[in-house]
């Protein structure tokens, strides 16, 4: 490719052409059922970065849909987390937000390093010149939006700063949870203390995806859509077991189960890791059982200790928010950053109030209520 490549860099690489081998012109439902997009690729720097295409008529999950993200999913997190008195008129506020970003045509988007997941994993910006990198997507996509999701500036300050340099503007999406260093955050907070004994407790048997059946991937789809389907949103992306085995298989995410006695799959979680760098976007759990069970703690536990075990910073995402705080999770806001100068002015002012009302009322309602 040209250019010398660190290990993190070329870990970044690998993981990057198993997702395009396995995605790229193949069609999304299979994988995600409410995700229709195409898949792409584009290189910058000698790295090869998963491209997202999302048309304008799509109703997407938000992973993949500004307009999912922005409209349709906040409403539903507002009228879940908020008081009554004060959710009433934010969802007036989220309606005339709605009205301005499809008329604006918001979703004809393509996001650059796009995972399919809740949170995107980003390699260094070393070896990257962000001015051409801009020039060369507009000249590509010159109909779209470019977006970039998933940045906050515990993590990411060096991309957020770059981008913003090279005229991107930087849109507040919601508040995830770091974790940087779990002996500090065990001495520090007895919760997590006593999940990681709770681990090593647990009448459940651990087991390992790669030993997974076909069973089991079906189950472990019922599981996560108990949880992020069913319990939080049908908006959030519903990952099929075909998904589930593909990834696990070509080591893209490594699952863990937790089977009982009768050999029963009762939660599996599954992490999403490139170098010391980790994320779980699958969870899943029979929400039916006792909350004494605590298989929300103990999958939670499995991936905080496997953060200890490879000396690696976990972005947890966001949801359960009070949960992570009560274990060192520390809060970040997270950040879009779009390009929108070579597109029409009717967008680029919905952007841009977009990025007000989200920095000036989103942001600090996040905060107050610690989202």
């Amino acid at each position: 490719m040209g250019e010398t490549l660190y290990a993190p860099q070329q870990c970044f690489v690998e993981l990057a052409t198993a997702f395009s081998t396995l995605h790229a012109g193949v069609e999304t439902q299979k994988f995600v059922r409410n995700v229709d997009v195409r898949i792409e690729s584009v290189t910058f720097g000698g790295m090869p970065f998963p491209v997202t295409i999302n048309d304008i008529d799509s109703e997407n999950a938000w992973v993949c849909s500004p307009l999912t993200t922005y409209s349709r999913y906040a409403l539903e997190e507002t009228r879940r987390l908020f008081p009554r008195a004060l959710a009433w008129p934010l969802c007036g506020v989220i309606g005339t937000v709605d009205r301005w970003l499809r008329n604006a045509g918001i979703d004809q988007a393509v996001s650059i390093n796009n995972w399919l997941l809740s949170t995107n994993l980003y390699p260094s910006t070393e070896s990257l010149d962000f001015a051409a990198i801009r020039e060369a997507l507009k000249s590509r996509w010159p109909g779209h939006a470019i977006w970039f999701r998933s940045l906050n500036y515990m993590q990411h300050a060096e991309w957020l700063h770059a981008l913003e340099r090279a005229g991107f503007e930087l849109i507040p999406t919601r508040q995830v949870y770091l974790f940087h260093d779990i002996d500090r955050c065990a001495a520090n907070h007895q919760n997590l203390r006593r999940d990681l004994k709770h681990l090593i407790s647990t009448p459940l048997h651990r087991v390992a995806g790669h030993t997974f059946s076909d069973t089991d991937f079906t189950e472990s789809e019922r599981l996560y859509s108990l949880l992020y389907l069913d319990k939080y949103s049908r908006l959030n992306p519903h990952y099929t077991a075909t998904f589930l085995k593909a990834w696990q298989r070509n080591r893209l995410l490594d699952l863990t189960g937790f089977k009982d006695d009768s050999g029963k799959l009762r939660a599996v979680v599954g992490i999403f890791a490139q170098g010391r760098l980790l994320s779980a976007p699958i969870v899943g759990y029979d929400t039916s059982a006792p909350v004494s069970d605590g298989l929300y703690r103990l999958l939670m536990a499995h991936v905080l200790s496997e953060t200890r075990e490879r000396s690696g910073i976990l972005n947890l995402s966001a949801g359960a928010a009070h949960f992570k705080r009560l274990r060192g999770g520390e809060p970040a806001i997270e950040y879009s950053a779009v390009l929108s100068e070579h597109l029409p002015d009717s967008l680029r002012r919905a952007l841009r109030r977009l990025r007000l009302l989200t920095q000036h009322l989103g942001v600090p309602l996040m905060r107050r209520f610690q989202l």
